[in-house]
């Protein structure tokens, strides 16, 4: 029945979201808030990069309605935006598996030195994804990964340095999505291995949400003023988020 799978994907979805606030509430999150309140107390700025669905990860982190102004989402498809790049060579996965996109996607951003990253990749091991991550490591950046521990621990790194995501950051939070991400098996086809209701997404959009939150209470609890946007679409937002966003300028790009 219909209903039967629902109910299976509602369950779930609600034990990661359970287990994620438990780990948040008892500090498992506090080393990644800290890292970013310090980012932005000396004017950094928090890049988020993810490739394929974890592109929902830096756009839950960057440029939001309650989420903090110094951040900045990277994307493989900067490289045509920005870069020369066709349109074309963002069909696939490709350019996501390439080892040697990294350095061409760094070159076409302005880094900070207080700037943090933070990548969100299921598996961990394409070669973009490391290879940011490396690159970040190399110029002195810190990293928090998001990342579903059980997936990456149970595949070969696929970049050169034989790395994982993991493997390279200072702070790993895990996903608790599963191995292949998929969680809930139809009807006969239970025991074929073939699975719907993929939670990654939205564990780590819960993940972005309780960094942002964490983030901005700890700067308000220190006496500061967290610098949070507000809607475009309420009256004043524009205005109230245009004066934040005037302080990092083109570090921050057009999003709002």
């Amino acid at each position: 029945m219909t209903r039967d799978v629902f109910a299976a994907f509602d369950e779930q979805v609600r034990t990661r979201l359970s287990q994620l606030q438990s780990s948040a509430q008892s500090g498992g999150l506090d080393e990644a808030v800290e890292v970013m309140v310090d980012s932005i107390r000396n004017d950094g700025v928090l890049q988020a990069f993810g490739t394929g669905h974890s592109q929902a990860f830096a756009m839950e982190i960057a440029g939001r309605a309650g989420g903090l102004i110094p951040t900045h989402a990277i994307a493989l498809r900067d490289t045509v935006l920005k870069g020369d790049r066709p349109a074309s060579d963002l069909e696939g996965g490709l350019l996501e598996r390439d080892d040697n996109i990294a350095d061409e996607v760094w070159g076409l951003h302005e880094f900070h030195p207080a700037d943090v990253f933070l990548i969100a990749s299921n598996s961990g091991v394409n070669g973009s994804i490391v290879g940011i991550a490396l690159r970040a490591k190399q110029e002195g950046h810190k990293v928090i990964a998001v990342t579903s521990l059980e997936h990456t621990n149970a595949v070969a790194p696929k970049h050169p340095s034989g790395k994982r995501l993991a493997e390279i950051a200072d702070v790993v939070i895990d996903n608790l999505a599963p191995f292949g991400d998929a969680t809930v098996p139809l009807g006969d086809q239970a025991d074929d291995g073939v699975l719907a209701g993929a939670v990654s997404s939205i564990t780590a959009a819960y993940i972005a949400q309780l960094l942002t939150l964490g983030t901005a209470e700890r700067i308000r609890t220190a006496g500061g003023t967290p610098p949070l946007y507000l809607s475009a679409n309420i009256p004043g937002g524009d205005e109230h988020n245009d004066a934040l966003k005037a302080r990092y300028g083109e570090r921050i790009g057009s999003m709002a």
